[in-house]
Protein backbone atom coordinates (compact mmCIF):
# COMPACT_ATOMS: atom_id res chain seq x y z
CA UNK A 1 0.00 0.00 0.00
CA UNK A 2 2.81 2.38 0.95
CA UNK A 3 4.62 1.74 -2.36
CA UNK A 4 1.48 2.46 -4.35
CA UNK A 5 0.93 5.69 -2.42
CA UNK A 6 4.45 7.02 -3.16
CA UNK A 7 4.09 6.16 -6.80
CA UNK A 8 0.79 8.01 -6.99
CA UNK A 9 2.35 11.16 -5.41
CA UNK A 10 5.25 11.09 -7.86
CA UNK A 11 2.94 10.79 -10.82
CA UNK A 12 0.91 13.76 -9.53
CA UNK A 13 4.09 15.95 -9.29
CA UNK A 14 5.20 15.01 -12.79
CA UNK A 15 1.80 15.86 -14.21
CA UNK A 16 1.84 19.25 -12.44
CA UNK A 17 5.33 20.04 -13.87
CA UNK A 18 4.19 19.10 -17.36
CA UNK A 19 1.17 21.33 -17.08
CA UNK A 20 3.37 24.24 -15.94
CA UNK A 21 5.80 23.84 -18.85
CA UNK A 22 2.98 23.65 -21.32
CA UNK A 23 1.60 26.91 -20.04
CA UNK A 24 4.97 28.74 -20.78
CA UNK A 25 4.81 30.09 -24.29
CA UNK A 26 7.81 31.07 -26.53
CA UNK A 27 6.83 34.70 -26.05
CA UNK A 28 7.27 34.35 -22.29
CA UNK A 29 10.73 32.84 -22.81
CA UNK A 30 11.73 35.71 -25.12
CA UNK A 31 10.56 38.31 -22.59
CA UNK A 32 12.58 36.63 -19.82
CA UNK A 33 15.72 36.57 -21.99
CA UNK A 34 15.21 40.20 -22.97
CA UNK A 35 14.99 41.25 -19.32
CA UNK A 36 18.11 39.25 -18.56
CA UNK A 37 20.15 40.92 -21.33
CA UNK A 38 19.02 44.37 -20.22
CA UNK A 39 20.89 43.98 -16.93
CA UNK A 40 24.19 46.01 -16.91
CA UNK A 41 26.31 43.18 -15.56
CA UNK A 42 25.10 40.81 -18.30
CA UNK A 43 25.84 43.43 -20.98
CA UNK A 44 29.42 43.83 -19.69
CA UNK A 45 29.97 40.08 -19.68
CA UNK A 46 28.71 39.81 -23.25
CA UNK A 47 30.98 42.66 -24.43
CA UNK A 48 34.04 41.02 -22.84
CA UNK A 49 33.19 37.69 -24.43
CA UNK A 50 32.74 39.30 -27.85
CA UNK A 51 36.13 41.09 -27.55
CA UNK A 52 37.92 37.91 -26.48
CA UNK A 53 36.43 35.91 -29.32
CA UNK A 54 37.42 38.65 -31.79
CA UNK A 55 41.03 38.67 -30.54
CA UNK A 56 41.26 34.89 -30.78
CA UNK A 57 39.92 34.96 -34.34
CA UNK A 58 42.37 37.71 -35.39
CA UNK A 59 45.35 35.88 -33.84
CA UNK A 60 44.35 32.54 -35.34
CA UNK A 61 43.49 33.73 -38.81
CA UNK A 62 45.77 36.73 -39.42
CA UNK A 63 48.73 37.22 -37.06
CA UNK A 64 49.84 33.64 -36.49
CA UNK A 65 49.73 32.72 -40.18
CA UNK A 66 51.81 35.81 -40.98
CA UNK A 67 54.43 34.90 -38.35
CA UNK A 68 54.58 31.23 -39.23
CA UNK A 69 54.85 31.93 -42.91
CA UNK A 70 57.66 34.54 -42.49
CA UNK A 71 60.93 34.05 -44.41
CA UNK A 72 63.73 32.49 -42.37
CA UNK A 73 67.39 33.44 -42.85
CA UNK A 74 70.82 33.16 -41.22
CA UNK A 75 72.05 35.92 -38.90
CA UNK A 76 75.25 37.42 -40.34
CA UNK A 77 78.41 37.70 -38.23
CA UNK A 78 79.15 41.29 -37.22
CA UNK A 79 81.50 40.64 -34.26
CA UNK A 80 84.70 42.64 -34.76
CA UNK A 81 83.04 45.20 -37.03
CA UNK A 82 82.70 48.88 -36.23
CA UNK A 83 79.32 50.09 -35.02
CA UNK A 84 78.47 51.66 -38.37
CA UNK A 85 79.51 48.63 -40.46
CA UNK A 86 77.62 46.22 -38.19
CA UNK A 87 74.41 48.24 -38.38
CA UNK A 88 74.61 48.57 -42.16
CA UNK A 89 75.32 44.84 -42.59
CA UNK A 90 72.30 43.84 -40.50
CA UNK A 91 69.98 46.33 -42.15
CA UNK A 92 71.03 45.08 -45.60
CA UNK A 93 70.02 41.58 -44.43
CA UNK A 94 66.60 42.88 -43.29
CA UNK A 95 67.35 42.76 -39.58
CA UNK A 96 66.75 45.45 -36.96
CA UNK A 97 70.06 46.20 -35.13
CA UNK A 98 70.05 47.79 -31.66
CA UNK A 99 73.08 48.75 -29.52
CA UNK A 100 72.22 47.02 -26.25
CA UNK A 101 75.23 48.04 -24.15
CA UNK A 102 78.75 49.50 -24.16
CA UNK A 103 81.24 47.59 -22.02
CA UNK A 104 84.73 48.60 -20.91
CA UNK A 105 87.47 46.06 -20.27
CA UNK A 106 86.84 44.02 -23.40
CA UNK A 107 89.79 42.69 -25.41
CA UNK A 108 88.27 44.26 -28.52
CA UNK A 109 89.32 47.80 -29.51
CA UNK A 110 87.03 50.66 -28.60
CA UNK A 111 84.12 51.08 -31.02
CA UNK A 112 84.09 47.43 -32.15
CA UNK A 113 81.24 44.93 -31.70
CA UNK A 114 82.39 42.15 -29.35
CA UNK A 115 79.08 40.27 -28.96
CA UNK A 116 75.74 39.86 -30.72
CA UNK A 117 72.41 38.20 -29.91
CA UNK A 118 71.21 36.11 -31.70
CA UNK A 119 74.66 34.74 -32.54
CA UNK A 120 75.86 34.52 -36.12
CA UNK A 121 74.59 31.50 -38.05
CA UNK A 122 71.31 31.25 -36.15
CA UNK A 123 68.24 30.73 -38.36
CA UNK A 124 65.59 33.34 -37.50
CA UNK A 125 62.77 35.28 -39.15
CA UNK A 126 63.62 38.27 -41.30
CA UNK A 127 63.07 41.57 -39.53
CA UNK A 128 64.10 40.20 -36.14
CA UNK A 129 65.92 42.49 -33.71
CA UNK A 130 69.65 41.77 -33.29
CA UNK A 131 71.20 43.17 -30.10
CA UNK A 132 74.76 44.44 -30.39
CA UNK A 133 77.30 44.90 -27.58
CA UNK A 134 79.90 47.59 -28.21
CA UNK A 135 83.41 47.62 -26.74
CA UNK A 136 84.42 50.76 -24.88
CA UNK A 137 88.04 49.65 -24.95
CA UNK A 138 90.31 48.62 -22.12
CA UNK A 139 89.94 50.22 -18.71
CA UNK A 140 92.36 53.05 -18.06
CA UNK A 141 94.19 53.90 -14.84
CA UNK A 142 96.33 56.81 -13.70
CA UNK A 143 100.10 56.44 -13.48
CA UNK A 144 101.27 56.92 -9.87
CA UNK A 145 104.19 59.14 -8.84
CA UNK A 146 107.35 57.03 -8.93
CA UNK A 147 110.03 59.69 -8.70
CA UNK A 148 111.76 59.55 -5.31
CA UNK A 149 110.83 55.91 -4.70
CA UNK A 150 112.93 52.78 -4.72
CA UNK A 151 112.47 50.14 -7.43
CA UNK A 152 110.58 47.88 -5.02
CA UNK A 153 108.23 50.69 -3.94
CA UNK A 154 107.64 51.64 -7.57
CA UNK A 155 106.78 48.06 -8.49
CA UNK A 156 104.23 47.85 -5.67
CA UNK A 157 102.73 51.25 -6.58
CA UNK A 158 102.27 50.18 -10.21
CA UNK A 159 100.83 46.76 -9.40
CA UNK A 160 98.24 48.32 -7.07
CA UNK A 161 96.65 50.14 -10.03
CA UNK A 162 97.10 47.31 -12.56
CA UNK A 163 100.28 48.49 -14.31
CA UNK A 164 103.67 46.80 -14.71
CA UNK A 165 107.21 47.95 -14.13
CA UNK A 166 108.93 48.31 -17.50
CA UNK A 167 112.53 48.96 -18.45
CA UNK A 168 114.94 50.16 -15.77
CA UNK A 169 117.70 52.51 -16.90
CA UNK A 170 120.56 53.42 -14.59
CA UNK A 171 122.27 56.80 -14.86
CA UNK A 172 124.37 59.15 -12.78
CA UNK A 173 122.48 61.97 -11.08
CA UNK A 174 122.55 64.20 -8.04
CA UNK A 175 119.94 61.95 -6.45
CA UNK A 176 120.88 59.18 -4.00
CA UNK A 177 121.84 55.78 -5.38
CA UNK A 178 118.94 53.45 -6.30
CA UNK A 179 116.42 56.32 -6.22
CA UNK A 180 114.08 56.81 -9.20
CA UNK A 181 114.70 60.27 -10.63
CA UNK A 182 112.59 59.99 -13.82
CA UNK A 183 109.69 57.93 -15.17
CA UNK A 184 108.52 57.14 -18.69
CA UNK A 185 105.00 58.52 -18.16
CA UNK A 186 104.33 61.47 -15.88
CA UNK A 187 102.20 60.92 -12.79
CA UNK A 188 98.49 61.26 -13.66
CA UNK A 189 98.87 59.99 -17.25
CA UNK A 190 96.06 57.64 -18.32
CA UNK A 191 97.21 54.18 -19.45
CA UNK A 192 95.42 50.93 -20.20
CA UNK A 193 95.57 48.31 -17.50
CA UNK A 194 98.50 45.96 -18.05
CA UNK A 195 100.77 48.53 -19.72
CA UNK A 196 104.35 48.98 -18.56
CA UNK A 197 106.05 52.09 -17.18
CA UNK A 198 109.80 52.49 -17.55
CA UNK A 199 111.91 54.25 -14.94
CA UNK A 200 115.35 55.85 -14.60
CA UNK A 201 117.29 54.98 -11.47
CA UNK A 202 120.19 56.96 -10.06
CA UNK A 203 123.55 55.26 -9.54
CA UNK A 204 124.35 58.32 -7.42
CA UNK A 205 127.68 60.04 -6.79
CA UNK A 206 128.47 58.06 -3.67
CA UNK A 207 126.63 56.73 -0.65
CA UNK A 208 125.15 59.12 1.84
CA UNK A 209 125.51 58.54 5.55
CA UNK A 210 121.97 59.52 6.61
CA UNK A 211 118.92 57.31 6.13
CA UNK A 212 115.85 59.34 5.10
CA UNK A 213 113.27 59.05 7.92
CA UNK A 214 109.59 58.15 7.38
CA UNK A 215 107.59 61.40 7.46
CA UNK A 216 104.24 60.28 5.99
CA UNK A 217 101.34 60.95 8.35
CA UNK A 218 103.34 63.43 10.43
CA UNK A 219 102.52 67.13 10.72
CA UNK A 220 104.74 69.71 9.04
CA UNK A 221 106.21 70.83 12.36
CA UNK A 222 106.94 67.23 13.37
CA UNK A 223 108.55 66.49 9.98
CA UNK A 224 110.70 69.64 10.19
CA UNK A 225 112.00 68.60 13.64
CA UNK A 226 112.65 64.99 12.55
CA UNK A 227 114.63 66.19 9.53
CA UNK A 228 116.61 68.66 11.59
CA UNK A 229 117.47 65.91 14.09
CA UNK A 230 118.83 63.90 11.13
CA UNK A 231 120.83 66.89 9.81
CA UNK A 232 118.48 67.18 6.84
CA UNK A 233 116.32 70.07 5.65
CA UNK A 234 112.81 70.62 4.29
CA UNK A 235 112.89 71.09 0.52
CA UNK A 236 109.99 72.02 -1.76
CA UNK A 237 106.53 71.88 -0.19
CA UNK A 238 103.74 70.84 -2.53
CA UNK A 239 100.31 71.63 -1.04
CA UNK A 240 97.45 69.36 -2.03
CA UNK A 241 93.83 69.87 -1.00
CA UNK A 242 92.09 67.33 1.20
CA UNK A 243 88.80 67.26 3.11
CA UNK A 244 89.57 64.03 4.97
CA UNK A 245 92.92 64.87 6.61
CA UNK A 246 94.02 67.67 8.88
CA UNK A 247 95.90 70.58 7.24
CA UNK A 248 99.71 70.28 7.13
CA UNK A 249 99.67 66.47 7.18
CA UNK A 250 102.46 64.82 5.16
CA UNK A 251 101.01 62.79 2.25
CA UNK A 252 104.28 61.83 0.53
CA UNK A 253 107.95 62.67 0.51
CA UNK A 254 110.85 62.81 -1.90
CA UNK A 255 113.25 61.03 -1.52
CA UNK A 256 111.26 58.14 -0.04
CA UNK A 257 112.11 56.71 3.35
CA UNK A 258 115.09 54.32 3.41
CA UNK A 259 117.17 56.25 0.87
CA UNK A 260 120.53 57.65 1.97
CA UNK A 261 121.43 61.35 1.87
CA UNK A 262 124.29 63.53 2.96
CA UNK A 263 124.04 66.09 5.74
CA UNK A 264 122.32 69.25 4.59
CA UNK A 265 120.41 67.54 1.77
CA UNK A 266 116.73 68.42 1.34
CA UNK A 267 113.57 66.31 1.41
CA UNK A 268 110.58 67.53 -0.60
CA UNK A 269 107.19 67.17 1.07
CA UNK A 270 103.60 66.78 -0.17
CA UNK A 271 101.27 68.32 2.42
CA UNK A 272 97.49 68.62 2.84
CA UNK A 273 95.73 71.96 2.78
CA UNK A 274 92.09 72.91 3.33
CA UNK A 275 90.13 73.56 0.15
CA UNK A 276 88.59 71.76 -2.85
CA UNK A 277 90.17 69.73 -5.62
CA UNK A 278 89.07 72.31 -8.19
CA UNK A 279 91.67 74.73 -6.80
CA UNK A 280 95.25 74.53 -8.10
CA UNK A 281 97.97 72.94 -5.98
CA UNK A 282 100.53 75.36 -4.56
CA UNK A 283 104.28 74.72 -4.52
CA UNK A 284 106.44 76.58 -2.04
CA UNK A 285 110.21 76.67 -2.24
Amino acid sequence: MQFKFCRTVSEIKINILKDSLLKISPIDIFEQMKKLFEKPIVKKILIVLIVLVSIILIMDNILLPMYVSGVETNVPNVVGMSEEDAINTLKDADFEPIIADTTFGSSFPAGKIFKQKPESGKIVKEGRTVYLFLSGGAKTVLVPLLVGKSILDARFALERVGLKLGSIEEATSNQPKDMIFDQQFAAGTELRKGQSVGISVSIGKGFGDIVVPDLIGKSLSEATKILADSSLEVGKINYQFSNSLLPNTILDQYPATGNRLNAGDKVDLFITKEGTIEEKNEIRE
